[in-house]
């Protein structure tokens, strides 16, 4: 049996989102732009802390499959490759996490 990874995800997002608006979720919030899907996966972050506050870890699981969708939508409606953004963790695992967030310019 395989593992399913991100990379999966992206690819099924990356198909999902060339469908037709009326037959995919995805493609309807890729169709509905940044703004709505950038909403809704806020949306989702605020219900995964929820489900972490509370210690459901069933709600937690969920949320948390929820939210990683979501943020591969936002991705793609960016032009954001996955791996772009696993560059720029491996990037920071060459320093401790403060000295990156201290290098940050906010």
């Amino acid at each position: 049996m395989s593992t399913f990874t991100l990379a999966d995800l992206e690819a099924i997002v990356a198909a999902r989102a060339a469908a037709d608006p009326s037959e995919s979720w995805t493609a309807k919030l890729v169709a509905a732009g940044q703004p709505k899907a950038a909403k809704k996966l806020g949306e989702e972050a605020v219900e995964t802390v929820i489900a972490a506050i509370e210690g459901d870890k069933a709600a937690l699981t969920s949320e948390a499959a929820d939210l990683l969708y979501h943020l591969m939508v936002v991705l793609k409606i960016g032009g954001v490759p996955l791996q772009d953004v696993l560059g720029e963790l491996e990037r920071r695992t060459g320093q401790s996490g403060l000295a990156e967030k201290a290098s940050r310019k906010n």
